[in-house]
């Protein structure tokens, strides 16, 4: 059977809480002298991104690197799809190196599913965004983050977000991140508010499990996270709002709109970030912008997640539905990191 992770919405909590537990000592060993962890030596994980990107692909790349994975970048500027070679066609051609996973990005939504269940590659799938749909590694190091600043480094494993006020700021109609966290931060238990003009709103955002509105003020007082997006104009081809200056007015966060949230609240955002329009550079370079740490919290997860797939000698995955399953792996992290020989 296949084992992936493609979406968040497949996470049961006790999944999402491993995955959480397991990067916490991940992000102890970015620590040590020594950060490289023999835990994937003679695994082939291959980078296989058909959309421009920097901090999703170097986030895996320095992942797999130091859990001593060979690593095999591939991008499809220069490679052969450029000359219309298909998906298939690409894996079929990873299938015969051998590799064992397989971290994909795709301006496709579903391109990872596909691949995971078309039996054209034997290989675990990771999916590193698709399209306008998912981005489950997101919304882990997300809540990563939010868990260590809400609750605790130490005192948040084994708890999840329960009561935790969560609102999500602007594009929600092209944002693959919006998705991947409503879906996670509902099955942790908090509490998810969108707030976004209506034209930025999918259709059928009313069935989601989260509350929506059409006013930012209102909700700030309430929060505990307050998540930016970014307006994805590559993937417009209408105009969505008036002008620039309009959006920034109503839906951008500035330092008097910051004052008035809570004094624990945290200021986030997935990057990159479009300053002076969803978000001020005072905000920005606040203490309470918690940017700088997703990025370093997205190589602890993505390791977690890598190891939980390819480490030991079982897979930490058997069921057809990839991640329901990680919670079979009896894993103690911190008695096998401390017990596994550096190099």
């Amino acid at each position: 059977m296949q084992r992936h992770l493609i979406s968040a919405a497949d996470l049961t909590r006790d999944d999402a809480v491993l995955i959480l537990d397991t990067a916490e000592e991940m992000a102890r060993v970015a620590d040590r002298p020594i950060k490289k962890l023999p835990t994937l030596r003679g695994r082939t994980v291959v980078n296989l991104f058909f959309e421009d990107s920097t901090r999703t692909r170097i986030s895996f790349e320095a992942a797999e690197k130091r859990l001593s994975a060979d690593v095999i970048n591939f991008t499809a500027k220069g490679s052969s799809v450029s000359k219309g070679e298909s998906l298939k066609d690409t894996a079929q051609t990873l299938e015969a190196m051998g590799v064992d996973a397989v971290v994909i990005r795709h301006g496709a939504s579903g391109a990872p599913y596909r691949l995971a269940t078309s039996g054209w590659i034997d290989a675990h799938v990771i999916n590193a965004g698709d399209g306008t749909h998912q981005h489950p590694t997101q919304a882990l190091l997300d809540a990563f983050t939010m868990r260590r600043r809400l609750v605790g480094r130490d005192a948040g494993l084994g708890q999840d977000l329960s009561g935790r006020r969560i609102t999500i700021v602007g594009d929600v109609l092209h944002s693959r991140v919006a998705r991947s966290n409503v879906d996670l931060l509902h099955t942790l238990g908090a509490e998810v508010t969108l707030v976004a003009p209506p034209t930025l709103l999918p259709v059928g955002v009313d069935t989601w499990p989260c509350e929506v509105s059409y006013a930012l003020d209102s909700t700030l007082t309430k929060s505990d996270a307050v998540m930016m997006l970014r307006v994805q104009r590559e993937r417009m081809n209408a105009a969505f709002f008036p002008t620039e200056r309009e959006y920034s007015r109503r839906y951008g966060l500035d330092g008097d709109r910051m004052a008035r949230m809570p004094e624990h609240a945290i200021v986030m955002h997935p990057g990159p970030m479009v300053r002076g329009m969803e978000i001020t550079a005072e905000v920005a370079d606040s203490d309470r912008c918690t940017v700088i740490e997703q990025v370093a919290n997205g190589v602890s997860i993505r390791m977690a997640v890598l190891y939980l797939l390819l480490g030991g000698n079982e897979p930490a995955l058997a069921h057809p539905s990839p991640t329901t399953a990680l919670t079979t792996r009896r894993f103690a992290p911190t008695a096998e990191l401390r017990t596994t020989e550096e190099k």
